[in-house]
């Protein structure tokens, strides 16, 4: 089992950043990438960010290239989401989620969510 503790949400004008922390403890060592989602009001929970534990390939969904950026740290077993140039379509609730080797997106390791809130 893993655990996944996310931090660092709260409440930004647009154009501001924030950064978020997911701390993950248990057997981490079965993980195979980490990655951010987000859910906005009356809407699906979307993939912002994923990062693998390894070697450290990245991806990030069209919305956030080149604001956002994914980053991790083995030894402290965390995983972070700078996000900069915030917009009000940011505002969601964001979510860490941890995928085991040999599954897809999500993975079966989700936080509790940290709530962004953008405003104009």
């Amino acid at each position: 089992q893993v655990q996944l503790v996310e931090s660092g949400g709260g409440l930004v004008q647009a154009g501001g950043s924030l950064r978020l922390s997911c701390a993950a403890s248990g057997s981490t060592s079965s993980l195979r990438a980490m990655g951010w989602y987000r859910q906005a009001p009356g809407k699906q929970r979307e993939l912002v960010a994923h990062i693998t534990t390894t070697g450290g390939s990245t991806n990030y969904a069209d919305s956030v290239l080149g604001r956002f950026t994914i980053s991790r740290d083995n030894a402290k077993n965390t995983v972070s989401l700078q996000m900069n140039s915030l917009k009000p379509e940011d505002t969601g609730v964001y979510y860490c989620n941890g995928r085991q080797y040999g599954s897809a997106w999500p993975g079966r390791y989700w936080g509790q969510g940290t709530q962004v809130t953008v405003s104009s």
